[in-house]
């Protein structure tokens, strides 16, 4: 309940808080002491019809905020929509009630629809700080959700947000659930699939623990952030797009969520079913494919759990009434040679223009997964779809789609360089590549700088099976300040990611391809 209306002048404080509301007070500001005000506590700053939450953060130092103002980060400031300098009111925020919903599922309980309704539109509309959202992520991974919770907090994170529709019968998209470094293959896939003439408007996150996402690494070569009539009028035109699903508001709950999985490293099976699912109904998906690859350093390590997924994704997918096709791939290295944004387009367009020094796994995986996808076309008969999409690719209409869909987002003007420090990293012994850590390989990447260095990241000289000498480079490590090349030449140190053996000590995986 309001307590005060005192006036303070707005001032944009230039912060970058990403995805996070702060707001400024002094110390010695008259209604910082008035109202009791204490750092960290959530507030409500109003004006004009016009209202935002934010976390407050108390400021010693008048020339950053003077005592008559309220400072606003940058986050904050844009969702207000005032001009600096015009007057605004600071007062208390209601607690959100929701709250009491995320301690009973700190305790163990089980909650309903109306539970995880109300919690996702509190923190959607900024009632949650950081902490608050940490902390009903951590408490729903640690108590695992069941199959019915994974179904509300979807339907309820697409509730949430806007929800396109195409007008269309057929809307596909793909998925896949991430851990396997270099995995580009959707960069690939949405062109091929929209030179087919089917619909694909490929909306991703950013990049949660891995060093790139599709929207990452489409961004060295397009702008991916535009709002939905642009996005529509893109994919009216083009068949498909590749664009962050951030600016859209499509399940915008998903991308505050994420902003704090990220630097938990937090990616639970429940939270991962919610997110890519409510992103895919929300961008008007009525036909999904989901790659869940499986290997020794994957997200999935056996096949059981892999079978396990594919049916919570099954049983949410067909009760929100997404026609969803799970396929299970080979997990065991990283696809492609690249790791990071720039190198990971390096290897897409390579692909795409035919090269003979493209990656084949990227190639041939993105083939086959492809193929499935314009197998939900009515008109391409069952086990055709390889074929169609490999003639796709070798003509070069790929690559013009390719082409077209950059141009239409429009294309990206920014020069992102390799990172200039570098070092290659030796092979310990003679023998044969038996093993790369997945894991051990992204952390290395993003310890280099990536994917907020786009240019930073691993090259990759060998894969899996290749003989290799002793003293002979592995891959190539990229970064762009000391920093971080201090830091991931240490964690190269520590352990190049590679394992040296025999050929028949390279684990073998059952999988659909």
């Amino acid at each position: 309940m309001k307590t005060t209306e005192a006036r303070l002048k707005l001032t944009r404080l230039g912060i970058d808080t990403y995805r996070e509301n702060v707001a400024y007070l002094h110390r010695d500001c008259e209604v910082y002491r008035a109202e009791g005000f204490q750092a960290l506590s959530k507030v409500e700053v109003c004006a004009d019809g016009r209202r935002i939450l934010a976390v407050l953060n108390v400021v010693d130092d008048a020339d950053i905020v003077p005592l008559d103002a309220l400072g606003l980060s940058e986050e904050a400031f844009d969702q207000l929509g005032l001009a600096e300098g015009e007057t605004v009111s600071v007062d208390h925020a209601e607690p959100p009630v929701s709250m009491d919903a995320v301690r009973r599922k700190i305790a163990g309980e089980r909650l309903d629809q109306a539970a995880f309704h109300a919690i996702i539109q509190d923190i959607t509309e900024s009632r949650y700080s950081k902490m608050e959202i940490a902390a009903f992520l951590v408490a729903s991974g640690q108590n695992d959700m069941d199959r019915d919770e994974m179904l509300y907090l979807t339907r309820a994170m697409l509730d949430a947000g806007e929800r396109l529709d195409w007008d269309e019968p057929l809307v596909a998209d793909k998925h896949c659930i991430g851990g396997i470094p270099g995995n580009r293959t959707s960069m690939l896939v949405v062109p091929i699939v929209a030179a087919h003439g089917m619909l694909i408007p490929k909306t991703s996150s950013r990049a949660i623990t891995s060093p790139a996402g599709t929207a990452d690494t489409m961004e060295v070569l397009a702008k991916v952030e535009l709002d939905i009539a642009a996005m529509h009028d893109i994919v009216r035109k083009q068949r498909g797009c590749m664009l962050w699903g951030g600016t859209a508001r499509l399940s915008p709950a998903d991308d505050i969520m994420i902003s704090v999985e990220r630097p938990l490293g937090i990616d639970s099976q429940g939270q991962m079913v919610a997110s890519i699912l409510s992103k895919k109904l929300a961008a008007g998906s009525t036909h999904l494919l989901i790659d869940i690859p499986i290997g020794p350093t994957a997200k999935i390590r056996r096949m059981r759990e892999a079978q396990h997924l594919r049916k919570l994704f099954e049983y949410v997918g067909d009760r929100l009434g997404l026609q969803l096709e799970v396929v299970i791939t080979d997990g065991r290295q990283p696809i492609g040679r690249g790791i990071g944004p720039v190198l990971e387009a390096r290897d897409v367009m390579q692909v795409l223009q035919n090269d003979p020094e493209a990656p084949n796994d990227l190639r041939q995986k993105a083939l086959r997964l492809a193929g499935r996808v314009l197998e939900f076309d009515p008109d391409v008969r069952g086990g055709h779809g390889y074929s169609i999409a490999r003639d796709i690719l070798d003509s070069g209409r790929a690559l013009a789609k390719m082409q077209a869909i950059i141009a239409a987002q429009g294309e990206q003007t920014r020069d992102y360089p390799l990172g200039k420090l570098t070092r290659d990293i030796p092979a310990p012994a003679d023998g044969v590549v038996s093993a790369i850590d997945n894991l051990h390989m992204a952390r290395i990447a993003r310890f280099a700088g990536a994917p907020m260095d786009k240019g930073a990241g691993v090259d990759l000289f060998k894969k899996l099976g290749d003989p290799v000498e002793k003293g002979e480079p592995l891959y190539r490590l990229h970064a762009e300040f000391p920093a971080d090349y201090k830091f991931a030449l240490a964690l190269c140190e520590q352990h190049s990611g590679y394992t040296i053996g025999a050929q028949g000590d390279i684990a073998r995986t059952l999988v659909e391809f």
